[in-house]
């Protein structure tokens, strides 16, 4: 009697063990996916966060925090509310932000090294620039993949919006009612064309279709199909680009066109 009471106790604690170890198996699985809170899924989110602009309500968004950190900054001190190195983001941002779909997602790995500037010093810029009105942004994530074990998703780079608050707008007085600058500004253009076409070059497929072709029925197709390939193609591991690849990208370029 005491010897089965004995084994039945011990299968009971056995079982019991088990499960507590699937438990935390499961909750160091959880722990590894690499999405923080919060977080978008990344196609589905945009089209409601993002809009269009001008080059001239751009302008005004830079000059406006120009102002904002002059008037805030206190005597004797190097920076103002925002700091320089926010200026220099929103700067950034400004000759990158597409003025027809508003798309602005550089990842911040690419915003590190266009500035020169230390992962620390940039987050603190665009925390900087949120807290005073002039920056929001959606935190993204996407499907990997890879299958079996592990985690299924994973962050990508965060969609940005450019805003300016009432208190920095009234800094402008008369100026916010400029016109932009003359579109033959050779130098100005230029240098956004290569910003923009530097930036370009990072996007995978599906984010390159959406940056050429907007929001529309056949840019979200497009996008789709850019999906699509670009699975494939990892999932192949391949070093370069295939010829799949540069035929779709050839295409959207002439659907743009």
């Amino acid at each position: 009697m005491t010897t089965d009471i004995a084994a039945a106790s011990g299968d009971f604690f056995q079982r019991l063990g088990s499960v507590i170890a699937q438990a935390r198996t499961g909750m160091r699985s959880r722990n590894r996916t690499p999405v923080r809170n919060n977080s978008h899924r990344a196609g589905t989110c945009e089209a409601t966060f993002w809009r269009s602009t001008s080059r001239q309500e751009v302008q005004k968004i830079i000059k406006a925090a120009q102002r904002y950190e002059l008037h805030g900054r206190k005597p004797g001190r190097r920076n103002g509310p925002l700091g320089s190195i926010a200026l220099e983001v929103l700067a950034l941002f400004g000759n990158l932000v597409s003025f027809k779909t508003g798309r602005l997602d550089p990842s911040l790995e690419w915003i590190t090294a266009k500035l020169k500037r230390s992962r620390d010093a940039i987050v603190r810029a665009l925390k900087a620039l949120r807290d005073h009105g002039f920056l929001d942004w959606l935190r993204r994530f996407e499907p990997t993949p890879y299958e079996g074990r592990g985690p299924q998703v994973r962050q990508v780079s965060n969609a940005y919006r450019l805003s300016a608050p009432k208190r920095a707008l009234a800094l402008l007085g008369r100026w916010s009612g400029r016109p932009a600058l003359p579109d033959d500004d050779e130098v100005a253009r230029e240098g956004r064309a290569a910003m923009e076409a530097e930036h370009v070059a990072t996007l995978d497929l599906r984010a390159f279709a959406s940056f050429q072709c907007g929001d529309s029925p056949l840019g979200q197709a497009l996008a789709q199909m850019g999906k699509a390939i670009d699975l494939r193609e990892s999932a192949k591991r391949t070093e370069s680009p295939s010829t799949s690849i540069l035929m779709y990208k050839g295409t959207l370029d002439t659907v743009r066109q």
